[in-house]
């Protein structure tokens, strides 16, 4: 029987090792360092952390914890190896990074079923695989996956605009429609005043931002230009552009406001909104603060922030199945950033998922789809059922779950309220779902 070929020792790609070699697969795990070195890995070992020594919330009053729970329960390398490695910091599983790329890549080598080779893989071979190689493949293994997939699935731009809860925003204050009335009100606007439009501007213009998070900085496509950089180029350049109120009657009014803000429907469930043409490169922080001035989103809370930069990542809902494998290959899976799942938790989880399931493949057994209910199986959704011409990475957040009506009587439920209601039925679902599986 063919051997599975993992492409990238990264957190996706151990995790899809260490899975898939469990389940009996003989794995050739495919990493490039040392051999091939980068600018910013310091060790030979496998899973380096480049950036934060953070992998966030361990604890179950936010979807990150719960993810956490779920990997656990699932006998996750990476989760094992941030336990064993994990430092002080609070309610956060922070790490101590050389043990913890120590652990995953012993518990690796060690593996009867897995081979690792350093070496580079430049092509998408014509076996049972595993890509997980990041969000900053090569050009040549990007050209083949754009190759193997039928061109035209890889974006190379990351330019995102914020995502928001929908639970966080005010709409009493927000009014639903569409431009000139077009089709369905598909849209909740924010109406600007004249005064309100030129404060917002300011904030923008004043507002803290990011360098860039690569070797060379990215040039803005005018179709993806930053919301501050467009608002420093003149006074009314937004108001003729994204936060053009012309066409949208607001009923407290009967007039069209003198700009407005549209936020779009990010799932089926319109639990996330997405802030139309703010794609931006502010600061965090700066990001929140921004855009509390906006009327209706004075409490808002941001889910997936806004960023601009160089990226590969799939058009996941065009290519991939829910499972994590190809929608043109029964043999080919993909898993980590690669996807369009974004964090450290996340790329594993994807992983996880990858790994599982080409496992199953090998066994000549039917994939599994994990339930809605759970966080993976909300992940595996999303990257894979969101409208393919706005497909933004996504992290995991309680906005990806199907949501739970609040009793009668009340329009939603309190932030404190919702997380255990999650947690008990994404853990039930997922203790449901393995004893069905066996």
């Amino acid at each position: 029987m063919q051997e599975l070929t993992i492409i990238g020792g990264g957190l996706a790609g151990c995790e899809a090792a260490y899975q898939a070699a469990k389940r009996g697969a003989r794995v050739r795990l495919f990493e490039m360092r040392p051999k091939t070195p980068t600018k910013i890995h310091q060790t030979d070992d496998l899973a380096e952390l480049v950036c934060s020594n953070s992998l966030k919330s361990n604890t179950l009053d936010k979807a990150s914890g719960l993810l956490k729970w779920e990997m656990r329960r699932l006998d996750s390398l990476i989760i094992a190896a941030a336990d064993a490695s994990s430092v002080p910091a609070g309610s956060a599983l922070a790490v101590d990074r050389r043990k913890f790329a120590a652990f995953i890549t012993s518990r690796l080598k060690n593996h009867p079923n897995i081979e690792i080779e350093r070496e580079e893989i430049e092509s998408v071979p014509d076996s049972p695989t595993i890509v997980a190689s990041g969000p900053l493949t090569s050009e040549k293994l990007a050209a083949s996956i754009q190759e193997t997939l039928g061109g035209g699935f890889l974006n190379f731009f990351d330019a995102v605009a914020p995502i928001v809860d929908a639970d966080s925003l005010d709409f009493e204050t927000l009014f639903l429609a569409s431009r000139y009335d077009k089709g369905d009100a598909a849209y909740w606007n924010s109406a600007l005043s004249e005064a309100k439009y030129d404060e917002l501007r300011d904030a923008l213009v004043s507002a803290e931002k990011t360098e860039s998070h690569n070797d060379e900085d990215v040039p803005y496509f005018e179709s993806c230009m930053p919301i501050e950089e467009m608002a420093t180029r003149g006074r009314l350049t937004m108001r003729f552009g994204p936060l053009r109120g012309a066409g949208l009657t607001d009923p407290k009014t009967d007039r069209w406001p003198f700009a407005a803000v549209q936020l779009r429907a990010e799932n089926a469930e319109a639990t996330m909104f997405n802030l139309v043409g703010f794609q931006t490169r502010l600061k965090w922080g700066e990001q929140t603060r921004v855009l509390r001035l906006i009327p209706g989103l004075q409490n808002v809370e941001i889910v997936r922030f806004g960023v601009i930069h160089k990226n590969i990542f799939l058009n996941s809902p065009s290519v991939l199945k829910p499972t994590f494998g190809s929608q043109m290959r029964e043999d080919l899976f993909f898993a980590g950033q690669l996807t369009g799942v974004e964090g450290y938790v996340e790329s594993a989880a994807a992983g996880l998922m990858a790994g599982i399931n080409a496992a199953r493949a090998w066994n000549d057994q039917e994939p599994l789809v994990f339930p809605r209910e759970t966080v993976l199986g909300s992940l595996a959704h999303y990257i894979t059922n969101a409208d393919a011409k706005h497909f933004q990475p996504m992290n995991s957040n309680w906005a990806l779950l199907p949501p739970i009506e609040p009793p009668a009587g009340r329009k939603k439920w309190k932030k404190e309220e919702k997380a255990p209601l999650y947690v008990q039925r994404g853990q039930e679902a997922l203790e449901n779902f393995l004893k069905a599986e066996g």
